[in-house]
């Protein structure tokens, strides 16, 4: 059984040599990626092309990003991602489409046992992460193995996601938690009482990206 096949079946696994090999290339892109410059979009979103999975269209990634494999992250359309994304994807991470990152996001989804002689051995654990569409992470959040985040969620600055989230809610917290639902009023109320223009409501995301 390979390391891999053990992933997908939720037991333990081990560094081998293959995939020192795999995260070795995963490296040398990032670190093309991390130390290009922000003018050479043309090269950044080859190299994107070539450290990911999958990539959508119009997506954003500010420099630096870590990831420790690259191929097993699918992402979808227009999405952005600020400074320090940490990708632990040893194992399959998908990110739908319109997601927002906040800087110094992590996505894990690997961890290690708590008895310290089984983890003297290198013994790994990973599962898979998932972020619908429309989801916005804040700053400073960590989102653990296993968790799925649904559409349009947002998970305030600082959470430590531990356990799956719904859509359409907002959630924060260490461990991450529910505080209501989103609603008709947030249409209307962007931040606390500052009200939506109307004028200002009718741009479209698409038009922002096309400029």
């Amino acid at each position: 059984m390979t390391q891999d096949e053990r992933m997908a079946k939720g037991y333990l696994w081990y560094d081998t040599g293959a995939y020192f090999e795999e995260q070795a290339r995963a490296k040398d892109l990032m670190y093309e990626f991390n130390h290009s410059r922000p003018s050479e979009e043309e090269k950044r979103r080859e190299l994107q092309k070539q450290m990911f999975g999958s990539i959508g269209d119009h997506c954003i990634i500010q420099q630096p990003v870590t990831i420790m494999r690259g191929k097993t992250v699918r992402i979808g359309d227009y999405c952005y991602f600020n400074s320090n994304t940490f990708f632990v994807d040893d194992y399959d991470i998908t990110i739908g489409d319109w997601v927002l990152f906040g800087p110094n996001v992590t996505i894990a989804t690997t961890g290690h046992p708590i008895d310290p002689e089984l983890r003297a051995t290198g013994a790994m654990y990973s599962f898979p992460v998932r972020i619908g569409n429309g989801v916005w992470i804040g700053s400073n959040t960590v989102i653990m193995p296993g968790v799925t985040i649904g559409d349009n969620a947002v998970i305030g600055a600082g959470s430590v996601v531990t356990k799956d989230i719904p859509a359409n809610v907002v959630a924060f917290g260490n461990p991450c938690h529910v505080h209501r639902p989103i609603t008709e009023r947030d249409k209307k109320y962007y931040y606390h009482d500052r009200c939506v223009d109307e004028m200002e409501g009718m741009v479209m995301r698409t038009e922002i990206f096309d400029e």
